[in-house]
């Protein structure tokens, strides 16, 4: 492999400039490979597919270390002590995807939100729980969807996706229509997998938003991240100390210049499966997210033409599924969704009770509530040790016969108020009735 012309050569030459590395040293990288064998190293010359690959694995590693890099100054430069206990974290993730075509993107992308919906749904009822244990009210267990199912189909060693998909990878030869049929092979009994009828190269998943198809077709060539130990050592020779500093020799980049693997040829090239590498991240990250006490929040965008006051309801709704709101209601309106504080709730509702003087005595709030409660003929709401606990709708009731009861009140303050206005107006005209009259 030679370099195509001078365009090729002088950007060659800028990129060197760029990073300040030897461009020699540099071309050197890209067009050859060294392989490391017992009887010592063998510079084996690349071809233009490979050398193509080389260039495309050299911008990548690049890309990401200087990625990381920022994120790193970024936290540093906002004050977080990797030795603190407390944090607040925002994490902002965009949602669940599924477009006409999706590829290994949505794939990571949905299996994030996958993770995420499962942490949210456990949280929610934990909460619930925890709530009616503190309040020691009487409650049955609520049952929540569980995707678990849906994780171990991407997730699990040896039969999962992520496993099976890191296999084809370790095989050069591997192309994606055989990707797809061992997907097919190993999954067909699963209930969240299934084939499309009119491709041969995509699957079907069931996630809790719906279903998505996607295609095989990229999806070896995307999970690959092959770190080549030539490239780490050119830019960690650079004259530029972010360069120099970002590639740095760690432990495990550095050659191995023997040890087991030295009876056999090794090659400086080392796989790294960036559906791994996620899967990992998105472990540690729910870790994390499981020490923490999390707060949601649920954008929605309204419609697609950025229009004010306008609700396209099919959108809306798809985005409410697609983002759990709608289960966490579900889990919500099984139990207690509406809860105030006794204070609160006779504050509030005091107006109803039919012994006013009670609502002065402490002690007397359990049978004022419970008459309030009669009177609007409410049952299957719990009294908690600081709480009253409301089925769906119940509290709705409630401010209907509050809203009579005002407005009655309100009714009968304006009938004497206008009878003395009145009898003010009648008083005043027969005085000069009779002042007329003599």
């Amino acid at each position: 492999c030679v370099l195509a012309d001078s365009a090729a050569t002088a950007a060659l030459a800028d990129s060197a400039a760029v990073m300040m590395v030897d461009g020699a040293r540099l071309e050197m990288a890209l067009r050859t490979r060294i392989i490391v064998t017992r009887d010592g190293s063998i510079t084996k010359p690349l071809d233009a597919a490979a050398a193509t690959a080389s260039r495309d694995s050299l911008a990548k590693t690049l890309y990401t270390r200087l990625f990381d890099w920022l994120v790193s100054k970024i936290n540093h430069s906002i004050g977080q002590d990797p030795e603190s206990n407390n944090f607040i974290g925002v994490l902002d993730i965009y949602g669940f995807e599924s477009f006409k075509s999706n590829s290994f993107e949505q794939f990571c992308i949905n299996l994030a939100n996958e993770k995420l919906q499962q942490h949210f749904n456990q949280h929610v009822f934990k909460m619930e729980q925890e709530e009616y244990t503190r309040e020691a009210i009487d409650w049955s267990y609520i049952d929540f969807v569980d995707n678990q199912d849906v994780l171990d189909l991407i997730e699990k060693k040896t039969t999962g996706i992520i496993s099976i998909l890191d296999e084809a990878c370790m095989f050069p030869a591997t192309t994606h229509e055989q990707f797809a049929q061992k997907l097919y092979t190993a999954l067909k009994d699963s209930r969240r997998f299934s084939k499309p009828k009119t491709s041969m190269t995509a699957f079907t998943l069931t996630h809790y938003a719906g279903e998505v198809t996607y295609e095989c077709d990229t999806f070896i060539e995307k999970n690959k991240d092959f770190v080549v130990a030539e490239h780490q050592a050119v830019l960690a020779a650079s004259q530029l100390k972010l360069l120099a500093g970002v590639f740095e020799p760690t432990p495990d980049t550095k050659p191995d210049a023997g040890g087991a693997g030295a009876g056999r040829a090794k090659s400086s090239m080392k796989f790294s499966s960036i559906g791994a590498s996620f899967k990992g991240q998105l472990g540690e990250l729910m870790a994390k997210l499981s020490q923490t006490a999390p707060h949601y929040i649920r954008c929605i965008k309204p419609n697609g033409s950025n229009r004010p006051a306008l609700f396209e309801n099919a959108n809306v709704l798809h985005q409410l599924r697609c983002g759990g709101v709608l289960e966490a209601v579900r889990i919500s309106c099984a139990g207690y969704p509406s809860r105030k504080p006794v204070e609160e709730f006779l504050d509030r509702f005091g107006l109803l009770a039919t012994d006013k003087e009670a609502l002065f005595r402490p002690g007397d709030e359990p049978a004022v509530i419970g008459g309030i409660m009669a009177l609007a003929k409410l049952e299957q709401w719990q009294l908690g040790t600081t709480k009253v606990f409301l089925r769906a709708g119940q509290m709705a009731v409630l401010d209907v016969l509050r809203h009579k009861k005002l407005h009655s009140a309100a009714t009968n303050i304006q009938k004497f108020v206008r009878r003395a206005q009145a009898t003010a107006h009648y008083a005043a005209t027969r005085r000069a009735a009779l002042v007329f009259a003599k």
